[in-house]
């Protein structure tokens, strides 16, 4: 089965370099052939990759121990569903896992995405074939190959770490996985409607149902994640502001952020800079927290060791990072406001300043080698984890971003209020007085200062 799962890796390596070649090409050249043969070759590099999963998991089943990556994370008695959360145990089988999730969504996104976004998906195929060639490729040059081999046949294998035989193996990992994958989904439709110059709303139609899918994925292995740290490593608490718990949780910050300004451009034209801004950061944020855990570069118990796989992970970030941002400077004459904000009470100012608190989060959560938050509240002095009063001041800091989009009173004069309160006596068009009254006064009834995505949707006008 070795043989299988290395020939499976090399085909989707080759399949995937074309798709890549193909995508961008075809959609740079409006070329019809190009673009469905970089659409079938992410179908098939998905296909590959199964088989090299499957491939994989028979090895870890069948305990064939010759496989080194069996034979360091199984064991005969170790328990069938942990003997399965071993294919993303290990740094060689996670990436593994990650590329074949990748081209999974891939495909997925490619069949799903409506016809009225077809001048897209073409970029998009090659955008995804490219992030799944970059995984393949560490594990074929990078020495993190799962199919590799040992000059012996030990009679049993090291089996699981013992602080990973929770149910929360099962679960949190994988959530986690599917969150970081996930976001790369959103990134290659943001490239495409840059390269496209199609930098309407519609781009924003098509990623909106991934971006919350992503932002669900992050939000529930967080959530695992801190339960299983309180009931397996003895912290006291449910978050020890740990490299790699903080790491997941900046990508988490700039996606609340996306979801909260999305929809001021969709119904303002507003905020197109930062929307982009947002979702390229989201995805670059994703690609750090893999290398933060990878790497080895900091001390933390989710950490792998160290090793070369590190050095791929950090020049493809700073090589994607400077693409990703030349390429959104280029088209910042083309994100020109549909609308300005002429008021700093206005709702379109309070999703601009809770965009701005968000961002700024990441200021206090930064990864460091004592796994400690520079408070923004308690200053630099504030390095203990375990301080009680750091914590409070960062609660407070993303209470503020919670609460900072409260029902404010109407843009301007003229701009209707939602349809939850056009009949209140107090909406506009009825006279004068009750204008002049409508646009002293808060709109109240609308949504309560929760700063919920999906609530939001009610006090934006829809003219």
């Amino acid at each position: 089965m070795t043989v299988l799962g290395n020939l499976a890796l090399w085909l989707a390596l080759l399949v995937g370099v074309w798709g890549a070649l193909a995508g961008f090409v075809g959609g740079r050249q409006a070329r019809p052939d190009l673009a469905h043969s970089a659409r079938r070759a992410v179908f098939a590099m998905c296909g590959a990759l199964l088989v090299a999963v499957f491939a994989l998991e028979w090895a870890l089943f069948q305990h064939d121990f010759n496989v080194e990556y069996v034979a360091a994370y199984t064991s005969r008695n170790l328990p069938i569903f942990y003997t399965w959360s071993a294919l993303y145990a290990g740094q060689k089988g996670s990436l593994l896992f990650w590329a074949t999730v990748l081209s999974l969504f891939g495909s997925l996104a490619l069949v799903l995405t409506p016809r009225r976004h077809h001048e897209l998906l073409p970029t998009v195929a090659g955008v995804v074939a490219l992030v799944a060639s970059f995984f393949i490729s560490v594990m074929l040059f990078g020495h993190a190959n799962p199919f590799q081999r040992l000059p012996y046949t030990p009679l049993d294998g090291s089996g699981l770490n013992p602080q990973l035989q929770n149910p929360g193996m099962v679960f949190h990992p994988p959530m986690l996985y599917l969150g970081y994958i996930s976001t790369t989904i959103p990134f290659a439709f943001a490239i495409a409607a840059l390269l496209s110059k199609r930098l309407d709303a519609d781009w924003l139609v098509a990623i909106r149902k991934w971006t919350l899918l992503s932002w669900l994925f992050l939000s529930i292995g967080i959530c695992l994640g801190m339960w299983w740290a309180y009931v397996e490593l003895g912290w006291g608490g449910y978050w020890s502001w740990d490299p790699v718990e903080n790491a997941s949780l900046l990508p988490w910050l700039t996606m609340t952020a996306f979801l909260h300004s999305v929809m001021v451009q969709e119904k303002r034209g507003m905020l197109k800079k930062w929307n982009l801004a947002l979702i390229i950061g989201s995805w670059l944020l994703s690609i750090f927290g893999t290398f933060i855990t990878r790497s080895g570069v900091i001390s933390s118990v989710h950490s792998f060791t160290q090793s070369s796989v590190g050095y791929f992970f950090l020049a493809f970030l700073v090589v994607a990072a400077a693409a990703s941002f030349a390429l959104y400077a280029t088209r910042l004459p083309l994100l020109t406001a549909e609308t300005q904000l002429e008021s700093m009470v206005s709702r379109e100012a309070s999703f601009l300043f809770n965009n701005l608190l968000l961002i700024g989060s990441p200021g206090s959560v930064r990864s460091s080698p004592g796994g400690a938050p520079r408070s923004p509240i308690c200053g630099a002095s504030s390095r203990c984890p375990r301080r009680p009063a750091c914590s409070h001041c960062w609660c407070c800091w993303w209470a503020a971003c919670v609460t900072s989009t409260p029902c404010w009173r109407s843009r301007s004069a003229g701009s209707s209020p939602p349809r939850s309160c056009r009949n209140s006596p107090a909406a506009p068009g009825r006279d004068t007085g009750s204008t002049a009254r409508a646009t002293r006064a808060p709109w109240r009834g609308c949504w309560g200062a929760t700063g919920g995505a999906t609530a939001a949707t009610s006090c934006i006008p829809a003219s």
